[in-house]
């Protein structure tokens, strides 16, 4: 039976981790905020996330105005045909290693520790985490992209990750580096078949999930019986249960992009309420009953 507590996702938990990456459940989403970027960001810290996703990607992200709201996060490079010719990171024309060093050089500057006059702070500025927005488009390039992020690792980056990947390509990347993948970012939707066997690997291996796309893309989830069930033993809407069984999966968390203060500082609350329903004895064996529907539900166990 999979129980809930506090801290960062775990095995079967929600709410700590078994791998060496520590991940809180909820990661803000800062995709397609524009020019409310730096606000939302700063909205989302003050009511209590402590994690933050950008990208080097000016079509969907706004880095630099993360960067003036929070100097420690997770952020992404974006191969050239997921980019638009304007605002790119790094020249069009330069070789995918090359690209990748002025990419996470600009991230670097975006999200410095301090003022750019601060060479001292400058220099120690690191990334949580750099995730590959996708594989490149032959094994060949992406390997190149992986090993030129390597060089970065641990002193300007702590940890590496891919998104948008499927599991042969994950495979390959375990198996060929030196680094292994500690985080993957994928869609979770039926189209993927909720990423059944990746997400297998990923606990194997110790590496963390994180969900994305996760109201938008699943209505059917939404209005199941598990997530209705929860949502009325815990007093809350059919979203946030939805979110607190995606968390209950083995080492899985979840992006949660929203503009709404009052749903910033709701949602963790609610988090916090579901872990502690679940917790006591009189309903862990229900929340047993109903992660396990769950899990039926999107294939786990299959």
């Amino acid at each position: 039976m999979s129980a809930l507590s506090n801290g960062c996702v775990s095995l079967g938990k929600l709410g700590s981790s078994e791998s060496n990456v520590p991940v809180p459940a909820f990661i803000y989403g800062s995709a397609w905020k524009e020019k409310r970027t730096a606000h939302l960001v700063s909205q989302a810290l003050q009511a209590g996330f402590t994690a933050v996703d950008t990208a080097a990607q000016p079509r969907h992200y706004r880095e630099d105005l993360v960067g003036e709201a929070v100097r420690q996060l997770q952020t992404k490079f974006t191969p050239i045909d997921g980019q638009d010719l304007e605002g790119l990171p790094y020249r069009s024309e330069d070789s995918v290693a090359d690209q990748i060093r002025s990419s996470v050089t600009s991230s670097l500057d975006h999200l410095r520790a301090g003022s750019a006059d601060d060479i001292a702070v400058s220099s120690q500025t690191y990334l949580d985490c750099v995730v590959l927005h996708s594989p490149l488009q032959t094994l060949s390039e992406t390997l190149i992209a992986w090993r030129t992020l390597e060089e970065f690792v641990p002193h300007r980056i702590r940890h590496l990750g891919i998104s948008n990947v499927n599991l042969n390509n994950l495979e390959l990347l375990y198996d060929l580096m030196d680094i292994k993948p500690a985080i993957v970012q994928n869609r979770f939707y039926p189209s993927n078949s909720f990423d059944t066997r990746l997400r297998r690997f990923c606990v194997e291996n110790g590496i963390v999930y994180q969900a994305f796309g996760v109201l938008t893309q699943n209505t059917f989830l939404l209005e199941s019986e598990p997530v209705k069930v929860l949502a009325g033993e815990i007093g809350t809407q059919n979203q946030m249960a939805l979110y607190c069984l995606i968390l209950g999966l083995e080492n899985t968390v979840v992006l949660n992009g929203t503009t709404n203060v009052g749903r910033m500082k709701s949602d963790l609350c609610e988090l916090d309420r579901c872990r502690r329903w679940a917790a006591t004895t009189e309903h862990e064996a229900l929340w047993g009953r109903l992660l396990a529907h769950f899990k039926a539900l999107i294939g786990d166990g299959c």
